[in-house]
């Protein structure tokens, strides 16, 4: 795909001339046909996402509240020493399992981001992973986990025990929601 430099400049938010300029020192991609046409290539068409940097950083439980501020420390120093510029942190409390948690879901609709940080894999998500990462990547963004599980057994027992854990807790959950239900009609019959 090609465009005319006029509507390269004008996507790109400069003024023709600019961009002609560019053409002329060469820092763009382009040619000139040998009716006196400048066209820009494809690549330079596509202009590229500011770098957005966003550590995000999660717990189970409210009893781990001081991990997640210790994990999120973790990461903000392990960014700047890569020499990152980190434009949000984002803390959340929940289920690995959860595919609702709130935080979680507003940053992966966000379309800024162009890195997401995370400690392990599992902070993220527990399942899915790959998934999130490759639709991440047809958006410009790449997830970075910090500390990589070498041993993949180890791996699958936390996933084992999460699964089992939000199930437990699913189940024990619709038993409350079926007292509830029933203490509300019980109520409503009295009435």
């Amino acid at each position: 795909m090609k465009k005319r430099l006029q509507v390269y400049a004008d996507e790109m938010g400069v003024c023709y001339k600019t961009a002609w300029n560019w053409f002329k020192e060469g820092k763009i991609d382009a040619y000139k046909t040998p009716s006196g046409s400048i066209f820009v290539n494809e690549k330079e068409c596509i202009p590229k996402k500011e770098e957005y940097i966003v550590i995000y950083a999660r717990v189970s439980s409210t009893q781990n509240k001081n991990n997640l501020d210790s994990q999120a420390d973790r990461l903000t120093q392990y960014a700047i020493a890569k020499g990152y510029q980190i434009k949000e942190v984002i803390k959340e409390i929940g289920s690995g399992i959860n595919d609702n948690r709130t935080k979680l879901n507003k940053l992966l609709e966000n379309e800024k981001p162009t890195k997401i940080i995370v400690e392990h894999k599992d902070r993220l998500t527990r399942l899915g992973f790959n998934y999130i990462s490759t639709l991440l990547k047809r958006v410009d963004c790449e997830i970075e986990v910090v500390n990589e599980v070498d041993n993949d057994k180890e791996d699958i027992i936390q996933d084992f025990t999460s699964i089992i854990t939000s199930f437990c807790a699913r189940i024990y959950g619709q038993r409350r929601n079926k007292r509830k239900t029933e203490k509300l009609i019980r109520e409503l019959n009295q009435d």
